[in-house]
């Protein structure tokens, strides 16, 4: 951790919300007047989308899961965040999105990576957004660099279901190909995605109120008004959960540390509770 240079880490698995909760970080830091650093986590995939497409197509499927840590420069992704933490600067680059028009306009095609470069200067602090902002493991600590570490994890039904639904109808898979996926991806699922919640300040996990029993035929995704969010304080000694709990309607606590919330109001949580969460933090940050 470093209060010179603060960095924020949203750690979740594909589909399961992270990409929304990048957009509500990014209005709180333009409302509060912070230039953030923005850091997506698929860009320090190992292989580019071609790469991929032929590791799968020998069924090396372990190799070409973005899960697992061995797919992925953990090594140059703790090395940002070490660099940041220090300096406020370090080396990255940008995976290219099939939206990403104006990197495509520059020359660059879907599913390809930038070159490395390094961070804009002067910036308030670092965001991350991706899988693995909280690793730890025999190898690598990357959650000992993250001042604030916000974990987003559906139950593994609905996250399924998100997923299916994303990589069907945005991006032309087949439902066999995106369950194909699910499946190849499960030991690294449980070996390197879940343990990252254990280490985060608070997690928001949405539970749909409809039945998601058998998520590989369910054709909609459950909306916000038929959906839960569980948040889960890791220190709920620091949380105002009567101002909380004022401020949300149809709120309550399930456990001391626990506040459940209606999935229509998740935006207006993360910004009840993340608000002064950032701004502490950027309040110890001395200015020189």
């Amino acid at each position: 951790m470093s209060k010179r240079h603060p960095i924020i880490a949203v750690t979740g698995s594909s589909g399961a919300g992270t990409t929304t909760t990048g957009r509500i970080f990014r209005r709180l830091f333009a409302s509060e007047d912070l230039n953030a650093a923005m850091v997506g986590g698929d860009s320090f995939h190992r292989y580019n989308r071609a790469q991929m497409a032929r590791l799968a197509a020998k069924g090396q499927f372990g190799e070409r899961n973005h899960f697992a840590l061995a797919a992925n420069h953990i090594d140059k992704l703790e090395a940002l965040f070490y660099d940041y933490g220090h300096t406020g600067n370090g080396q990255y680059r940008q995976y290219v999105h099939d939206e990403d028009r104006e990197l495509i306009e520059a020359g660059y095609k879907p599913g390809t990576f930038t070159p490395w470069g390094p961070l804009a200067p002067d910036t308030d602090l670092l965001f991350y957004e991706g899988l693995h902002g909280g690793v730890i493991s025999d190898t690598y600590n990357i959650a000992q660099y993250v001042d604030l570490l916000v974990g987003v994890v559906p139950i593994v039904n609905l996250e399924w279901i998100q997923k299916i639904h994303r990589d069907t109808h945005k991006r032309g898979y087949s439902k066999d190909a995106v369950v194909e996926t699910i499946i190849n991806r499960m030991d690294d699922y449980v070996h390197d995605i879940v343990p990252q919640f254990a280490h985060t300040h608070v997690n928001f996990q949405r539970i749909p109120l409809v039945d998601t029993s058998n998520p590989f035929v369910v054709r909609d995704v459950p909306t916000e008004d038929e959906s839960m969010v569980v948040i889960r304080f890791w220190d709920s000694s620091e949380v105002d959960f009567p101002y909380l709990l004022q401020m949300i309607a149809g709120s309550h606590l399930s456990r001391y540390d626990t506040l459940v919330i209606p999935g229509t109001k998740l935006s207006l949580a993360m910004d009840l509770i993340m608000r002064p969460m950032v701004l502490e933090i950027m309040a110890h940050k001395p200015f020189a």
